[in-house]
């Protein structure tokens, strides 16, 4: 596993609503609250690489030239249904000129590969480099769904910097899964677990992330 290539976000509060999401006995809404919390950091940490232009901006005592995000830019999030979709509010309050374009792949529990079931990325990408994308997926366990998503947005000439992978809990096997297809895709996740157990859950992890967010 290629360390640089992994940011792991591990503030106080970052820390604090990861245990209470793991937690057995937490109840659905806290789950979904403490994921909006981690997600709001990780999105945070994430835009980092998003590039700035100056602008000139009238306060109520003068006008003078700061620094904001550059509007000519395509910002796409991409979350992979279902449990994804946590993202999608705290991504559009923080990134409000963002796209949100969703993926839908559930796992086959026997195979542990993704089936597709939903894509909506079928999209022209003029001037790519002009492309930011954070697909975001609250577990990275296998790493074969995200390994999918990227490879829409990387096969359109989309630059492998400009696409971050944003996740709330990963395995080992799944960052080494990604990293031996795309070696310089940056993961940005709260937490990097122990393992995987035979039925490719993470452990210790917080069960499945999509029952436990949309209590099902």
């Amino acid at each position: 596993m290629n360390s640089e290539k992994v940011r792991v976000i591990n503030t106080p509060v970052v820390c604090q609503n990861l245990c209470t999401m793991r937690d057995r006995n937490t109840d659905s809404q806290g789950v979904r609250i403490a994921t909006r919390k981690i997600t709001r950091c990780l999105l945070y940490e994430a835009s980092k690489n998003l590039p700035l232009v100056d602008v000139d901006v009238t306060t109520p005592l003068t006008t003078f030239t700061t620094k904001t995000i550059d509007p000519n830019i395509n910002l796409i999030i991409s979350p992979i249904l279902r449990a994804g979709l946590i993202f999608t509010d705290e991504a559009i309050d923080i990134l409000p000129q963002a796209c949100i374009r969703h993926i839908g792949m559930y796992r086959d529990e026997k195979t542990l590969k993704p089936v597709w079931y939903y894509n909506k990325v079928p999209m022209e990408a003029p001037n790519p480099e002009k492309f930011y994308i954070y697909i975001t997926d609250p577990m990275l366990a296998t790493g074969n769904s995200l390994i999918e998503a990227i490879k829409l947005y990387a096969d359109k000439g989309i630059p492998i910097d400009n696409i971050k992978v944003i996740c709330i809990i990963a395995a080992p096997q799944g960052i080494e899964n990604i990293q031996n297809h795309y070696p310089d895709i940056e993961i940005i996740t709260a937490a990097v677990d122990d393992h995987l157990n035979e039925k490719g859950y993470i452990v210790p992890g917080m069960g499945d992330a999509g029952d436990r967010i949309f209590n099902t």
